[in-house]
């Protein structure tokens, strides 16, 4: 099969032809049908996240058919699309797995990172760790719900859900893009930071329910109850818990960041709460794909065909793309 691997020795992906996999145990096979480009896979490619093996092929935002079950795999039918996960697998073991912690397992398998992932015709997966997606998406768009939503799901759950008033949404891309319209639907009011002068950015996040948008470092018209940071920017968390009230929450949903500077104290004292968030559990999935089913949610994108990944990884990297930028065969 058709597949762009990882080069560690130049950030560059390169092109290669690998064996179709097998589907073994509680696998499925498919056949690739659209897979997102997350910025997770841009720091494997640019060598900030450690190689885990060689000749990697990324993508963890996996839409496929499936085409050959394993022999213990029974919940998905052969011809069913299916969407395949950062999370490819948890031991069970842990004590997290034990806590119903599985995002924090001990001995995880990560898509596109510990096992190869979609940026290939052909993938296989552990179909406990699948997700069966909502028909109202196509391929295309229903791919970056595979990591931008699910993440930023889980982010804006951990910052109190619709509970806080102003939300604030640092790094509007992917997931910020979607989380917003959820936000939006539960009545809160989105404020949008991007990079100084990206007036476009900026309008994209109004068109979307962003009640302001301006750059990361102006301050908004009132202080936020919480913040989100998707940038892999360290210096965001000080100025993101600079305009959070008292009590308020700011939450690292990244799993890369700069180098946090310091901070006077003053800013984090008043019970103010910083946390990260590290991928995702199963539950979070199903949550997330039950509430935008029942939802008019847009994701946009902007697609590439898989032989030009190296392209749409540029454009991410430049941060020119609006929404995600998607993979097709």
């Amino acid at each position: 099969m058709f597949a762009m691997t990882v080069d560690p020795s130049s950030a560059q992906l390169q092109p290669a032809s690998k064996p179709v996999p097998q589907a073994t145990g509680c696998e499925v096979l498919v056949r690739v049908l659209a897979c997102g480009v997350c910025r997770t896979d841009l720091h494997i490619i640019d060598g900030e996240l450690p190689a885990r093996r060689a000749n990697l092929v990324p993508g963890h935002e996996v839409v496929g058919r499936v085409i050959a079950n394993g022999p213990r795999a029974r919940r998905f039918a052969p011809g069913q699309r299916i969407g395949i996960p950062w999370l490819g697998r948890a031991c069970g073991e842990c004590p997290f797995c034990a806590m119903a912690r599985e995002n924090l397992c001990d001995q995880p398998v990560f898509t596109g990172y510990d096992r190869d992932g979609g940026f290939a015709e052909y993938a296989a997966a552990d179909e406990r760790f699948c997700f069966a997606l909502p028909d109202r998406y196509d391929d295309a768009h229903a791919a970056p719900l595979l990591c931008a939503g699910l993440i930023g799901f889980r982010a804006w759950r951990m910052a109190g859900e619709a509970r806080p008033r102003r939300l604030g949404l640092y790094g509007f891309g992917a997931a910020a893009h979607i989380v917003c319209q959820i936000a939006v639907a539960r009545g809160q009011q989105v404020h949008a930071f991007t990079r100084s002068g990206d007036t476009a950015g900026q309008a994209f996040a109004r068109s979307l329910g962003a009640t302001w948008a301006g750059g990361s470092d102006e301050t908004p018209p009132a202080r936020l109850d919480a913040a989100l940071i998707f940038a892999p920017v360290g210096a965001l968390v000080p100025a993101a818990l600079a305009v959070t009230r008292k009590g308020g929450t700011v939450v690292c949903a990244g799993i890369h960041m700069s180098t946090i500077p310091a901070f006077d104290y003053g800013l984090l004292w008043g019970e103010r709460v910083l946390r990260s968030v590290a991928n995702l559990t199963r539950e979070d999935g199903e949550a997330f794909f039950r509430t935008v089913a029942g939802m008019s949610l847009q994701t946009h994108v902007q697609a590439f065909p898989l032989r030009d990944a190296n392209a749409a990884v540029q454009a991410l990297r430049e941060g020119q793309v609006q929404g995600a930028a998607v993979l097709l065969p």
